[in-house]
């Protein structure tokens, strides 16, 4: 990737062009947040910015045709607005968290997308055969700090792919970990939502090498004793 700014003009007609399948996600949302805590952020405006349209804004990072992953998708985002707007992408939802899992399935039938969700976790499915290496692209939300990320989801990532995180905040400590586990350079864009709703960052890295095979490591070593 060259230069790369977020375009919401774009991402609005995008939202507007499949606006009854978001409202309908919206519903569902709704409905489940009641029961699983899913969001803290309710505000329709504020769920069309914070969550629609940020989704949106990495969406030029995903090739035609990807078939794609999500680490920790919990509410899914940004995987359920590219599916939403992107009928070419195909996305794995990797997510621990039962109920959540049961919401994201549930979202996937009634909206008819080309998805499906693994109930697990990102470092056994980063050691499976089915899933190391297979993908795209490779994305997450807000899941962890960037050397704890970059080891649940490089791994997941084929040679030439790439990972994309979205992050409230800019680059932090982490060149390091991504180089060990086959990324090239990190690669950040600021941008601003729209009405203020708050500055939010997207990491991009593009895979160069495989990921050696003891990474991930498992047993929470991504989270306590993280690649620094």
């Amino acid at each position: 990737m060259n230069d790369f700014s977020p375009d919401f003009e774009k991402c609005r007609a995008l939202l507007e062009k499949n606006r009854e399948k978001f409202s309908a996600f919206s519903t569902l949302l709704a409905r489940y947040n009641a029961k699983f805590n899913l969001t803290a952020i309710t505000g329709e405006r504020e769920v069309e910015i914070k969550h629609f349209l940020d989704s949106l804004a990495g969406e030029p990072l995903f090739p035609h045709g990807a078939k794609a992953a999500e680490v920790g998708s919990g509410a899914g985002f940004p995987s359920i607005p590219l599916l939403i707007a992107r009928e070419d992408i195909f996305f794995v939802l990797i997510e621990s968290t039962g109920k959540k899992c049961e919401f994201l399935r549930t979202v996937i039938a009634e909206l008819a997308l080309h998805a499906e969700v693994l109930c697990g976790r990102a470092e056994d499915a980063g050691k499976d055969r089915a899933y190391r290496e297979r993908f795209d692209v490779c994305c997450a939300r807000a899941v962890a700090p960037l050397p704890t990320l970059a080891e649940y989801c490089l791994p997941l990532v084929k040679r030439g792919g790439a990972f994309v995180a979205y992050k409230g905040e800019s680059v932090e400590e982490g060149e390091r970990a991504v180089t060990v586990l086959g990324g090239g350079a990190v690669k950040s864009y600021s941008y601003e939502l729209p009405e203020e709703m708050g500055k939010r960052h997207l990491l991009y890295v593009k895979k160069e090498q495989a990921t050696p095979a003891k990474y991930p490591r498992g047993r929470g070593a991504e989270r306590k004793d993280p690649i620094l």
